[in-house]
């Protein structure tokens, strides 16, 4: 839990998949649909999302080398383990390669304290597929980011080294500060029109990032923010419970909405007045809580991010379809398409993290965004990269006037 807030920043936009593995990319953004009824919110916008008033992040006559450049970020969570390679491609980017595997590698952590061995294996064989693609796409600049599992287990450091030493990828264990930052940078394009402050939230593996934010140029400007150390693994390996009947699931279902409740209330007192403003508060969620449960909305026989990403949906939606989802047994919500066996365990954990965002933020639409810390980081590494460039070009034609 943290009580700072994230440092701004001044650049931002676009892209991401997180589809199967390994699957190549070319998707860019596009604007968030309205829902009008299912037929409505069932399909994402087809227009490509504007960059923002302000600087963009890469100029359209920048050298043709650096435009040439492939950028790749990879993010480490408690369940899954994403990469995303992409090249620049004007005022946005293409993805040019993606690789998402569920790992589970803070299976086990919320009652040992430590990574398993079994839970490091699964995820040392997933990063040797990304060390492969970085290798092959010839990657010019790539930063990897690991979050709350490392963050906690008592060997998350020890793992680091491993990882370092068996594929050659420096992960950094970045903090929850970062991890909110970089979420709102990597989504905050999608955030439905309107006045007022905004809420983003990222309902990870091991813990749920709440971010306050206000539209402010290129890149909202972060009000307030806070983290807690629920997400869909952590919570369901804390509030243990039987699936037998009907009533013991809905019982343990009650006690994660109160556990994630309790948690949330410091920061919805603390953003109290923004919340009872004259602007009602917009939402938009980015994880695979809110994206699975916006394919099941759209009734989806099978996952289509095309579809998903940039969805605004009727909270109500979401609401009837976690509560149908607490109600049902284990191996019933396993027949449903877009949720399997990875999921089926865990999403019931995500509705209860949902849920109790609703109750306290009562809005009447919430956006669903299929993107985010990896597309935080692509935005500022190649925002950084382009600001590199240019300095190196002005100081060169400085060397050359000098002679």
């Amino acid at each position: 839990m943290a009580d700072q807030v994230p440092p701004d920043t001044k650049r931002g936009q676009e892209h991401k998949r997180g589809g199967t593995s390994g699957k190549v990319a070319d998707f860019r953004y596009k604007r968030p649909s309205r829902p009008n009824g299912k037929g409505g919110s069932g399909r994402a916008a087809k227009s490509r999302a504007k960059q923002a008033p302000g600087k963009p992040a890469f100029q359209q006559n920048e050298p043709p080398r650096t435009r040439r450049q492939a950028y790749a970020a990879l993010d480490l969570g408690t369940n899954n383990c994403r990469l995303l390679i992409a090249r620049p491609s004007g005022e946005n980017f293409t993805v040019i390669d993606a690789f998402s595997r569920v790992v589970r590698l803070g299976e086990g952590l919320a009652a040992s304290g430590r990574l398993s061995d079994d839970a490091m294996e699964r995820t040392l064989s997933a990063l040797h597929v990304c060390a492969e693609k970085l290798r092959r796409r010839h990657v010019h600049l790539a930063r990897s980011v690991a979050t709350e599992a490392c963050r906690r287990a008592s060997n998350g450091a020890e793992f680091i080294e491993r990882v370092r030493k068996e594929t050659g990828i420096a992960l950094d264990i970045i903090s929850a500060q970062e991890e909110a930052r970089l979420a709102v940078l990597g989504c905050h394009v999608l955030l439905e029109d309107g006045a007022g402050p905004a809420i983003i939230f990222d309902i990870g593996g091991g813990s749920t990032e709440l971010v306050l934010v206000e539209p402010s140029g290129a890149v909202p400007r972060i009000l307030d923010w806070m983290s807690v150390p629920w997400g869909v693994v952590s919570l369901t390996d804390t509030i243990t419970g039987s699936d037998d009947t009907e009533e013991l699931r809905l019982d343990r279902y009650r006690r994660m909405r109160e556990t994630v409740l309790n948690s949330f209330k410091p920061f919805a007192k603390r953003i109290r007045e923004y919340a009872n403003g004259p602007d009602p508060i917009r939402l938009l969620g980015t994880s695979g809580t809110v994206t699975t449960l916006a394919s099941l909305h759209l009734e989806l026989p099978q996952y289509d991010r095309r579809a998903v990403d940039g969805l605004i949906v009727k909270s109500k939606h979401m609401r009837d379809i976690s509560a149908k989802l607490s109600h049902m047994s284990g191996p019933d919500r396993r027949q449903l398409p877009c949720i399997g066996d990875d999921r089926a365990n865990l999403v019931v954990a995500g509705c209860a993290i949902l849920e109790s965002i609703l109750d306290i933020w009562p809005s009447e639409t919430l956006g669903v965004a299929d993107r985010g810390i990896r597309e935080g980081i692509l935005r500022s590494l190649m925002a950084a990269d382009a600001d590199g460039e240019r300095s190196r070009a002005a100081l060169q034609r400085m060397r050359e006037q000098d002679v």
